[in-house]
């Protein structure tokens, strides 16, 4: 169903970051769009427009003087995780869950309410954004896909794919270690693991160090695992490309035991560490897709 890339030509044609921004960004991203990813809400409301399955909305709050209110609106949930709209790279984000008696905990320990509180005030305060005054986002807290539970018992595990004018061009999946706390994000120590993605299975795991066949910290089987709906996967990242007024992004997909598929957030400038993750380059992957595309207008023609 979807053309994609063979190759894993070790680190040929890895871009640098100004080389990403002046070939792919600056080109195919106008200005006047990159609010549309950058912030969380506007993003859902746009996935939610086009129908495209994503976390379900609680609530938002968008002033201090809210933040009462809308918490006792929500006590009717047993799990909620919480983003500031603007965060990046997890900054802020908590999970919150109750346990048998009705009592929220928050990283397995008793909720006190005025810490959260405070949270919520400094989200506002855009404490986890690029400044200036931020918003919170109440949303359905994902339950991870069992097939996880495999790789690494703990966190919440994500999809990442990269694509060009719709185009699928290198994917990673990122999962947590205990290095990361609990975070998939590459910066925080979290483990990238490579995609063959016409087959949806996985390839080496990366640490920004070294390549592993297993998971470093509990030594679960990593390499040649069969991806779990994959092709859902790409259809997803696809809808959402289409959905956007963005020719290059990075889609970030999170697989819950019982939705599915759910986009979690694009990425006007996806992190370049996916091309060491897939011992290829971004330079060389759009390289092929050229000159497939050029075979094929040939025989078409």
């Amino acid at each position: 169903m979807f053309q994609l890339f063979k190759s894993r030509s070790k680190y040929s044609g890895v871009m640098g970051m100004n080389q990403r921004n002046v070939e792919l960004i600056y080109p195919h991203n106008q200005k006047k769009y990159y609010h549309l990813a950058d912030d969380k809400i506007l993003t859902k409301s746009i996935l939610e427009e086009h129908d495209i399955a994503c976390a379900k909305t609680y609530a938002i709050i968008e002033r201090i003087s809210e933040i009462e209110d809308v918490w006792h609106q929500v006590q009717a949930y047993k799990k909620i995780a919480i983003k500031p709209a603007n965060g990046r790279g997890g900054g802020g984000i908590k999970i919150l869950k109750k346990n048998k008696d009705g009592i929220w905990l928050s990283g397995g320990k008793p909720l006190e309410e005025p810490s959260l509180f405070k949270h919520f005030a400094d989200i506002i305060m855009g404490v986890y954004s690029l400044g200036g005054a931020d918003r919170v986002l109440i949303e359905y807290c994902i339950e991870p896909h069992v097939f996880f539970h495999k790789i690494y018992p703990a966190g919440v595990p994500d999809f990442r794919v990269i694509l060009l004018k719709q185009q699928p061009l290198l994917s990673m999946l990122r999962v947590p270690t205990d290095r990361s706390d609990g975070k998939a994000n590459l910066h925080q120590g979290g483990l990238g693991i490579g995609i063959d993605m016409e087959k949806g299975i996985l390839m080496m795991a990366y640490d920004g160090y070294h390549y592993h066949e297993v998971h470093p910290d509990v030594n679960s089987q990593i390499k040649r695992k069969v991806i779990p709906l994959w092709e859902e996967i790409l259809t997803l990242a696809i809808q959402t490309a289409k959905a956007f007024p963005l020719d290059y992004l990075g889609v970030d997909i999170v697989l819950d035991q019982e939705l599915g598929p759910l986009i979690m957030e694009i990425n006007v400038r996806p992190g370049l560490g996916i091309q060491l993750v897939n011992q290829i380059g971004l330079a060389e992957v759009i390289n092929q897709h050229a000159q497939f595309s050029k075979i094929l207008s040939k025989l078409k023609k």
